[in-house]
């Protein structure tokens, strides 16, 4: 198996689980520069959208319901709303399109949204949701803003993954679960997967272009509306609610506020430390460490849920994901 286990090492940021999207955006002039922010109007995805904006960015925020999103980023300076559907491929090429039309360079691309934990849907390709969603939707948007990035002369690509990576290795066999039994939490996982091989590739081929790619879990964050309509007997499973469906006091308080939970996105977007490092999947604001089985994992401990399994930063794997995801989506994503 081949990572990039000699760059998946903590930098040593002076950051930590508490900082805030706020402590690590401090100093940092986002003056001329253009954000993506995919799913920027709820959660640790709005948070990413504020921080960026007090640091002068301008950020363009693609939404399924324009009117939520209208109303949760009132008040922001230069947030333009676009209309956007992830599962939708001709809503992703109209967004773009759009976009590209404007002539401006894209210096910062964050592939926030994401769905987790939905029972069993597909899209109009039959494709299962979770992937559809999270992986590529957000590759058919990278794709097409190629252009942009690489005019940027120094974007970076932000892919939000999760700790739910660890869940499942990616399923090149059957992605869209037509021949095995689905289990959402191995829809999720190999979602989340997903986009730390992405993030692999994507850094190989694009930096010679200045482009650079990180993965990320945010953490364990309270007040997101991420797990929406997962069961919540899965989440009594890995013991961190009670049977009343009420979460652990012990267990709430070790999660991440939104500020906290989107950290490490606006760290990797804009941090100077990372400057000559790509291609790696980061927490708690530093790059992550390799996790070998040398880290012991407890749900109901939020602080414990850390590290990267080699499968999901594996260089023949993150190979063999671009190919499957050219011919998923039908583009062709030269980076050239």
């Amino acid at each position: 198996m081949n990572t990039k286990d000699n760059l998946q090492q903590p930098v040593h940021s002076g950051f930590d689980a508490k900082s805030t999207a706020y402590d690590v955006i401090k100093g940092i002039d986002l003056n001329g520069k253009t954000a993506i922010v995919t799913g920027g109007y709820a959660g640790i995805g709005l948070e990413t959208v504020k921080a960026f904006a007090s640091a002068g960015a301008k950020i363009i925020v693609p939404a399924r319901d324009i009117e939520k999103a209208a109303n949760n980023l009132k008040g922001i300076a230069n947030v333009t709303i676009e209309v956007m559907d992830l599962m939708t491929p001709s809503s992703i090429d109209s967004f773009t399109e759009k976009f590209l039309a404007t002539g401006s360079p894209l210096d910062i691309l964050v592939n926030n949204a994401g769905i987790m934990w939905v029972p069993l849907l597909r899209d109009k390709r039959g494709y299962e949701s979770q992937l559809s969603t999270n992986h590529l939707g957000h590759f058919q948007l990278t794709a097409r803003l190629w252009p942009a990035l690489k005019r940027a002369n120094g974007a970076r690509v932000i892919n939000v993954s999760s700790f739910g990576h660890q869940m499942a290795p990616f399923n090149f066999d059957d992605p869209n679960f037509l021949n095995r039994e689905y289990e959402t939490l191995q829809g999720y996982g190999q979602s989340k997967t997903a986009n730390n091989l992405f993030t692999v590739e994507l850094d190989r081929r694009a930096k010679a272009f200045g482009v650079r790619a990180f993965s990320l879990h945010p953490g364990s964050v309270n007040g997101t509306d991420l797990g929406r309509v997962a069961p919540m007997a899965l989440f009594q499973q890995m013991g961190t609610h009670d049977e009343n469906g009420n979460i652990f006091t012990e267990v709430a308080a070790k999660l991440k506020t939104v500020e906290q939970g989107a950290a490490t996105s606006v760290w990797c977007a804009t941090s100077p430390q990372l400057n000559g490092i790509g291609g790696v999947y980061c927490e708690n604001a530093d790059v992550a460490q390799l996790d070998e089985g040398n880290i012991e994992h407890n749900y109901n401990d939020p602080s414990s849920l850390r590290g990267v399994k080699p499968y999901s930063v594996d260089t023949e794997n993150a190979g063999k994901l671009w190919t499957l995801s050219e011919e998923m989506t039908h583009i062709s994503f030269p980076v050239n």
